[in-house]
């Protein structure tokens, strides 16, 4: 079997290219797949009408790249634009792979949670999603509600759907020497510090963390708020909480900094934007999970995170939105290590049973066997 990828720069997420990268074509090996990556239009402000253009932009180069002859053509959304006009050059195409889309935000549901789309604009985002969904020969998504919101609010066939759960890409986290870790990054012994690592974008609703840590400041309590990666949001977030001594920022770190980082804080977080309940499963609780550290969800007591949370019993739920309840939940764990103990054990257990690397690149290798003989080629 051979594999080929057709992919874009490494931009993600601070929205802007990587040094090294930026050529109109590239081509590399990793891991033994060819590689080439293709120049698109990446935006620094990625909303709205730029994250549009950016998408189309990097379509277009996909409908006139050189595919080969490919058997099995493997897309993932979002980004839901490109995967849309990648859709049509393989259906109106001299030759028909086998087309399976890779879920992994529900796009149109994203849209109108996030309160970035509504009306028109969002009736013609679900209507592109249904019927590129609707033409793949499959769909995997990472979660059984996913597959029943497709089923049931966008027509996708049940039968074409497959559930494959996300794996965690680290692996078990070696001994961190946890006192030079806190050191380094300034924790205190004294502090309980909560980290919430990954993209800082609109979803995220990363003022109710600003406005927790101000509230920590105000009632002199020892948690200290960290926020570790980039994205959209994150200067306007750093001028938000400038004077804020309870709030620290930290750049992205490779992953051996990134392990420690995590295994060295005493709570990680999960925070969403009020409104963001089924769009999606954040990828962060995976490497959560392999930490073996407590979580705290602020998020949709009803929504994906939370029952993800919930049913590995990894974790405490808080609302959206609401910075006092974090704060609260923070001094609660970091006040029971026990507690705390436990619930790092039960996550990392999740991650050990749940989300195994092995079993869900079975279950996708499975999935992708079958839709070939499914086919009229097959």
């Amino acid at each position: 079997m051979t594999v080929s990828t057709l992919t874009s720069h490494p931009h993600y997420p601070e929205w802007k290219i990587r040094p090294g990268y930026g050529r109109w074509k590239s081509t590399e090996v990793i891991d033994a797949v060819d590689v080439t990556r293709l120049r698109h239009y990446v935006p620094s402000n990625p909303g709205g009408f730029n994250r549009l253009v950016s998408e189309l932009s990097f379509g277009l180069r996909l409908l006139f790249a050189r595919w080969g002859r490919p058997d099995v053509v493997i897309m993932v959304s979002p980004a839901l634009f490109s995967t849309a006009i990648a859709m049509l050059r393989a259906r109106f195409g001299p030759r028909k792979p086998v087309v399976n889309i890779w879920v992994q935000d529900i796009y149109s549901l994203g849209i109108t949670e996030t309160g970035m789309g509504s009306g028109p604009v969002a009736n013609l985002i679900a209507s592109v999603e249904r019927a590129t969904l609707r033409a793949a020969s499959g769909v995997v998504v990472i979660h059984d509600r996913f597959g029943e919101y497709l089923s049931r609010r966008l027509g996708v066939r049940p039968e074409s759907i497959e559930v494959v759960r996300n794996w965690t890409h680290l692996d078990p986290a070696p001994p961190t020497d946890v006192a030079i870790t806190r050191a380094l990054h300034g924790w205190a012994d004294g502090e309980t510090v909560v980290l919430h690592a990954g993209n800082m974008g609109v979803k995220q609703g990363l003022e109710n963390v600003v406005e927790a840590a101000r509230l920590a400041e105000e009632q002199d309590s020892a948690v200290r708020f960290v926020l570790l990666g980039n994205g959209s949001q994150r200067n306007e977030l750093q001028a938000l909480g400038a004077s804020i001594s309870r709030l620290q920022f930290i750049g992205s770190l490779d992953d051996n900094g990134f392990q420690d980082a995590l295994a060295a804080a005493d709570v990680l977080l999960v925070n969403e934007k009020p409104g963001v309940s089924e769009m999606a499963v954040p990828s962060k609780l995976t490497s959560y999970f392999n930490a073996a550290r407590p979580v705290i969800g602020a998020t949709d007591p009803e929504g994906l995170t939370a029952s993800e949370i919930e049913t590995a019993e990894g974790g405490r739920i808080v609302r959206a939105g609401d910075p006092q309840a974090l704060l609260d939940a923070a001094l609660a764990l970091g006040a029971d290590p026990g507690l705390s103990l436990a619930m790092g054990a039960n996550g990392f257990r999740y991650r050990t049973d749940v989300l195994s690397e092995t079993a869900a690149i079975d279950r996708f290798m499975t999935w992708i066997h079958a839709l070939v003989a499914r086919s009229p080629k097959g």
